[in-house]
């Protein structure tokens, strides 16, 4: 007998319309755990089934290594939320990171089997994840940030660092994570002896990232606690100088939440100041973007006058036209992009 496969089965717009009658307040989360984990189909079977008795939504990644989560519970769920955690071995005693600004981050819940949590795409010989670099909190983060033979680098992808990130960090010109590692350890290179410092949203790709970089020959690697997300509430809570400045880049429907006033991104549509991510309103395009107010009206949400003709047509005339690839628009990526001015490694 063919085992059924859990998913929500109600359509985008069934489930948004409920989300946005719900009564009740929303709290986002995340998690991620480095742990052997084994009968997958069932440990994902018995969390869907679990959560979904729970109201949580969210995208939740599990594989062998492990599991990476991203959701959202409903507020007097809460704690029995919690409570369930603790009721799985390979769950007990998670650090969970809870969002710094409300919003609609998820609309159902999907949990899938994955080859790993984060996609890097290195050999099993690149890392050894019981040598990991050693955690910072806040607080020694920030000592470390004032150190001046030290190296901060951003473990994210460019259009994350693009609207946020610490001063001074290295910023890699990456946008996928398996480019990612290789281009870091390319820019360190002669630096194995230096005190590097990762940080990342919530910590998850630093934990691969450290042991990796250790495993490549550097002495002295440390990663940010819990990321930018349990950064910045230890900063308010400790009352201690935010040194990271503006966006934290996040994964769910807001796409961001703000840090601190600064806005340190351009529009790649006019090159205003602007740090708002989209994704195109054209459907057949979908390209994530940034774009200032202005060109928000005068593209209608899109990313060109392309995206927008092709957008403006009626669905029927759309839905033929992308049977024809030669017709729909591309993907273009937009070269006006504007690095950030300070990299360490420039002054090295």
């Amino acid at each position: 007998m063919k085992k059924e496969i859990l998913y929500n089965k109600k359509s985008r717009e069934i489930l948004l319309k409920e989300l946005q009658e719900e009564s009740f307040k929303r709290i986002t989360g995340s998690f991620y755990r480095y742990r052997t984990i084994k009968n997958l189909e069932e440990f994902r079977d018995i969390l869907y089934k679990e959560w979904s008795a729970l109201k949580i939504y969210g995208r939740i990644y599990v594989a062998e290594e492990g599991i990476n989560a991203q959701f959202s519970c409903p507020e007097q769920n809460w704690e029995p939320f919690k409570k369930n955690l603790q009721s799985h071995n390979n769950l007990k005693e998670i650090l969970i990171k809870t969002a710094i600004e409300d919003g609609e981050s998820f609309y159902k819940l999907t949990i899938k089997i994955k080859d790993e949590i984060v996609a890097f795409g290195i050999s099993d010989d690149e890392y050894n994840m019981q040598v990991i670099g050693k955690h910072l909190s806040a607080k020694f983060f920030n000592e470390k940030l004032n150190n001046k033979n030290s190296l901060v680098v951003d473990m994210r992808n460019y259009y994350e660092s693009e609207v946020g990130h610490f001063e001074n960090a290295i910023i890699p010109d990456v946008d996928t994570s398996r480019d990612l590692l290789p281009e870091v350890k390319k820019l360190l290179k002669g630096h194995e002896e230096d005190e590097i410092l990762l940080y990342c949203t919530g910590g998850i790709r630093c934990e691969k990232a450290s042991a990796y970089l250790i495993n490549s020959g550097f002495q002295n690697v440390n990663q940010l606690k819990g990321g930018i997300i349990q950064y910045t509430r230890d900063v308010k809570k400790e009352g201690l100088e935010p040194k990271f400045i503006g966006k934290n880049f996040v994964f769910d429907a807001r796409l961001s939440e703000r840090v601190t006033e600064d806005i340190l991104s351009f529009c790649h549509q006019c090159g205003a100041t602007a740090d708002q991510h989209l994704d195109c309103g054209n459907d057949a395009c979908h390209i994530l973007f940034i774009q200032c107010k202005k060109c928000n009206l005068k593209y209608e949400g899109c990313c060109s006058e392309e995206c927008q003709g092709f957008a403006r047509l009626p669905i029927e005339e759309q839905r033929v036209l992308r049977k024809d690839p030669k017709k729909i628009v591309s993907k273009a990526r937009y070269s006006n992009r504007v690095k950030p001015k300070l990299n360490k490694l420039d002054y090295l």
